[in-house]
């Protein structure tokens, strides 16, 4: 491979950060509670909100085309993707405002008052359609600010440690404290106060570190001067072998039918906070993993790494589904918290890799399709990819809110108070269940073509062709500079 792609280092400190905080702030969210905050502040029936799920995931799949497709032909002197990052948080931080304030709106409604029900349903259509021209962005501008792919693991491992431990955890652990203390009446805070405020003070988070990253990222790996169309767009995806088997992973995976495991600690144990106690030893395994990224993928490839993982995790769940179905094991506190204890300390030893492979190995595929076409489609790319899963999540959205009804979920219910049969049910829909019917997604993760030899050879192809597409765009600049004076 070209060793001064390899050597250069691209992304100074302040842009770095800056995209380390805009990941954080994405994932620094209370959306593993948000079924709570439905089912049990705003007062939606579990089975309208998979009907509003599955209308939406609709609408979700249908504009993922069309938005691709601008985001692809979109030339600016701000880049590609960055102009929606702006253009499309600062609408959603303002619906996402809104949507937290909805039990103020809508306050002692029935669960299907009419007003609330549309309120819901268009913020859900509206967020939506913000939240793809975000995605797509993001996604591809990670493979645009940088050609180095060592730098972008560098860039991924960094941005992980502290969105998964700070920016997924820290919100986690609070809404997990908080919601015991309301429980047990030691604070004089509604659960509607708490969303509100924990709802909008995330918002808010989100798009300021968003705003400072559009502020100082860059756009380097040169767009073709062409914009490439539709039919080219859907040529270069069949063609793209490793995208198609990191796809077809992402779908047989897809058939993981599951429950939020903070629904089994919250309805079978009893307490939120226990998620936040089983994970305390191995949070700092957590954070060390990333650590172990980098050395490991010198020493293995990231194909053999991103079937590992998978193997280890899946097992480790399994043998908590397994100690869990033995003499209702999973109603006994004193055995399932140092059991989920030890599954955590064991599992965060490769938590690192699970982040940062996969995110890799789809930049690659962006890279690949670059190499095979000479022209880069991130946008149309990722939402092909999107469409097929997209499709798959609403139906599997609706089924998991239908499920609830089937296994005697009863909605509203005190804290721990749910039947046997019910318990049962979260529990192996948190641990044993998604492993079993995710289990053939491993199969695709054998054939993904890219080995070392294969790596290399295009990365150093791909770095003499994006130097000459720079020349001619700077000669094409200074041709039209010296057309107007």
């Amino acid at each position: 491979m070209d060793n001064y792609m390899l050597q250069r280092r691209y992304v100074g400190n302040n842009e770095t950060a800056a995209y380390v905080a805009q990941d954080f702030a994405d994932s620094f969210s209370i959306g593993k509670y948000g079924n709570r905050f439905i089912w049990d502040v705003v007062k939606i029936d579990f089975r309208i909100n998979g009907i509003v799920s599955l209308f939406t995931g609709a609408w979700d799949v249908i504009n993922d085309i069309f938005i691709s497709a601008i985001v692809d032909r979109t030339r600016t002197r701000w880049g590609k993707f960055r102009p929606y990052l702006i253009w499309m948080k600062i609408p959603l931080t303002i619906f996402g405002m809104l949507y937290w304030f909805m039990p103020m709106f809508f306050p002692n409604t029935a669960a299907n008052y009419l007003p609330k029900l549309i309120y819901f349903f268009a913020f859900s259509i509206i967020n939506e359609t913000a939240n793809t021209f975000i995605s797509i962005s993001q996604a591809g501008l990670l493979s645009t600010i940088t050609p180095n792919p060592e730098e972008r693991v560098r860039l991924i491992s960094q941005a992980k440690f502290f969105s998964r431990f700070l920016g997924e955890k820290m919100p986690e652990w609070t809404m997990g404290f908080l919601i015991d203390l309301i429980n047990a009446q030691k604070i004089g805070l509604s659960l509607k106060k708490l969303f509100i405020i924990m709802g909008s003070a995330t918002s808010i988070l989100s798009a300021a570190m968003t705003f400072w990253f559009y502020m100082v990222s860059k756009e380097r790996v040169s767009q073709s001067i062409e914009r490439p169309s539709v039919a080219k767009g859907l040529k270069a995806i069949i063609n793209n072998k490793p995208l198609l088997l990191i796809t077809l992973s992402d779908f047989l995976s897809g058939f993981r039918i599951s429950q939020s495991r903070s629904d089994y600690y919250i309805d079978v144990l009893g307490q939120a906070s226990l998620q936040t106690l089983v994970g305390i030893p191995a949070y700092p395994i957590l954070n060390i993993s990333y650590s172990f990224v980098s050395p490991l993928r010198k020493k293995f490839t990231s194909k053999k790494l991103w079937i590992a993982e998978d193997i280890w995790t899946d097992m480790c769940w399994l043998i908590v589904f397994g100690i869990g179905s033995l003499n209702k094991n999973f109603m006994k506190r004193k055995v399932m918290i140092p059991v989920m204890m030890i599954e955590e300390f064991v599992e965060m030893w490769v938590y690192g890799v699970r982040h940062v492979i996969p995110d890799e190995l789809y930049n690659e595929a962006m890279d690949y399709c670059e190499w095979k076409n000479g022209y880069r489609v991130e946008a149309m790319t990722g939402a092909a990819r999107g469409l097929i899963l997209k499709i798959q999540n609403v139906l599997m959205t609706s089924v998991k809110s239908f499920i609830l009804a089937k296994i005697g979920y009863v909605q509203g219910m005190r804290i721990g108070t749910q039947s046997d049969t019910a318990k049962w049910w979260l529990f192996a829909l948190g641990t044993g269940i998604p492993i079993i019917t995710s289990a053939f997604g491993i199969l695709p993760k054998f054939f993904y073509p890219i080995d070392k030899d294969v790596r290399t050879k295009m990365y150093d192809e791909l770095s003499a062709r994006r130097k000459l597409v720079a020349d001619e765009m700077t000669a094409g600049l200074q041709i039209s500079d010296t057309v107007e004076a």
